[in-house]
């Protein structure tokens, strides 16, 4: 089980802050193409990747990173300063 967790307009879009997912996915990649194939609210929010940053047990990180042993999965816009 690993937690995935959505912020700003990604959990809009999936209309959830977070769930508790059963996946067999080997990388956050993976876990996505899991997620996009589920229902068209997941598909429109992982339309654009280059949209999205990734982290991965609160690690920023690339979307071919690993999954063994990961306990969550964080999705969000990235960071704008100003």
């Amino acid at each position: 089980m690993i937690d995935v967790l959505y912020f700003a307009w990604v959990r809009e879009r999936i209309g959830l802050p977070k769930e508790r997912i059963e996946t067999g996915a080997a990388t956050v990649a993976d876990l996505v193409a899991e997620l996009r194939a589920r229902e068209e609210r997941y598909e429109a929010a992982f339309a654009d990747l280059s949209a999205l940053r990734v982290a991965v047990d609160q690690e920023l990180t690339d979307f071919d990173a690993p999954l063994a042993n990961a306990r969550e999965v964080a999705f969000f816009p990235p960071m704008t300063g100003g």
